[in-house]
């Protein structure tokens, strides 16, 4: 009930009903989905339950050391300088992958964090901002030449460090506006290029035709769920990131009737996918983060509410786990994922317990299970009041015996 991907290739016990949220056919493509997966969804916990972060590797780690730095300063790297064009200095910090670099027109997607170097200000950071920015080579805007010529030397994946000199940047006068850069500011670039497209007419998304936009985000989806398949999550990641990319808020904001359906058949897709990859990569915000996004539109959504739950268990956030599961339960009251998950998180509760009743003793009122007595011992207490009683009876009857001898004796005399 709970398959990696779309399309992904099925476990034993499928839910076609509630793989059903997602297996939506992408727009103009259902023969082609239909080709290329003709088998049903896999089961709720799917691939969520392989034991997470398994398959993580290095290069998902580098990503998670990244991003959990203090990025109020560029990072120290001590990888080998490279000179690029016009003086551009370049440090590398995580490898990308293949040989291809965005040659002119390439639509590029790239997230950046930028720093004046004489003061050490951050003016622009795109992962706070959470959303890509997209740059085609050759058509950027003056003031982003030096950032064109950093990203036309980089590999898909890649992340690394440049300096260059305040004429590639905001030149002499600087900006005063949005963003802040002072004047003669030289910049310094944290870049990670997610990837790029050949585009023949070099044209940015927003000189797309509908059709054509929601196209190209669901080419990105296929190829994010290929990278899935072969648990490459975090090419994966960076795919899906490409896809919803093309599916930005400003753009959904414009449409209606079919082509809203059209997009949300991808987007939603996408959202559900970035969840499972940061699942795998035990980047547990995150996930929950995208499914809140489909949540938002679909309550009832059984992919993103088990999701969600299992990221919020991994955090420790177990109540608020409990309530996503318990939804739904009653979304799937049979479903055997949602019971063990239940009861897992009901078995934490209970260990926490004993370990906080052990911490501070007498501090804790018994459990009901305490309080109940055992039945031997319910049996010997009921057995001790009879025992009682006729002792009691007994010791009357000899004091009635033994006054009644005395008034013998009295009258005797």
């Amino acid at each position: 009930m709970d398959p990696a991907v779309e399309d992904s290739p099925a476990e034993e016990n499928s839910a076609p009903l509630l793989a059903a949220e997602e297996d939506g056919e992408a727009p103009g493509r259902a023969e082609e989905a239909e080709k290329q997966s003709n088998v049903p969804a896999a089961s709720l916990d799917g691939e969520i339950g392989t034991p997470l972060g398994e398959e993580k590797d290095s290069s998902s780690s580098k990503h998670s050391e990244s991003m959990a730095r203090d990025t109020k300063l560029p990072p120290k790297v001590t990888s080998e300088i490279q000179e690029l064009a016009e003086g551009v200095t370049k440090q590398i910090m995580t490898e990308g992958r293949g040989d291809k670099c965005p040659s002119r027109h390439s639509t590029c997607f790239v997230h950046y964090r930028a720093w004046a170097e004489n003061n050490m200000h951050k003016f622009e950071d795109t992962w706070e901002e959470g959303s890509p920015f997209e740059l085609v080579l050759g058509h950027e805007k003056k003031v982003l030449r030096g950032l064109a010529i950093c990203v036309a030397s980089m590999k898909i994946g890649e992340i690394a460090l440049f300096r260059l000199g305040h004429n590639l940047g905001y030149g002499e006068e600087g900006n005063f506006s949005f963003p802040n850069v002072p004047p003669k500011a030289n910049l310094i670039y944290e870049i990670a290029l997610i990837g790029f497209e050949e585009a023949r007419e070099g044209r940015p998304r927003g000189e797309m035709m509908v059709e054509e936009r929601i196209g190209a985000a669901d080419r990105r989806r296929i190829d994010g769920n290929e990278f899935f398949r072969e648990n490459k999550f975090e090419e994966a990641v960076q795919q899906y990131e490409m896809a919803l990319a093309y599916m930005g808020d400003d753009f959904m904001f414009q449409l209606f009737g079919k082509y809203k359906d059209m997009a949300d058949a991808v987007k939603t897709p996408c959202h559900l996918n970035m969840a499972a990859s940061m699942l795998k990569l035990e980047r547990y915000e995150e996930a929950i983060g995208h499914c809140t996004i489909v949540l938002g539109e679909d309550p009832n959504n059984t992919k993103a509410l088990f999701r969600r739950g299992k990221a919020r268990a991994a955090l420790g956030q177990t109540d608020a786990a409990k309530e996503d599961f318990t939804k739904l339960k009653k979304l799937a009251p049979d479903d055997k994922a949602v019971l063990r998950e239940l009861r897992v998180i009901a078995e934490h509760d209970r260990q926490v317990y004993l370990k906080q009743k052990e911490l501070f003793k007498g501090l804790f009122p018994p459990t009901p299970e305490e309080k109940q007595p055992k039945r031997e011992e319910v049996k010997q207490t009921w057995t001790t009041v009879v025992f009682q009683w006729f002792l009691s009876v007994f010791r009357y009857i000899l004091g009635l015996l033994g006054l009644n001898k005395q008034n013998s004796s009295v009258k005797a005399d």
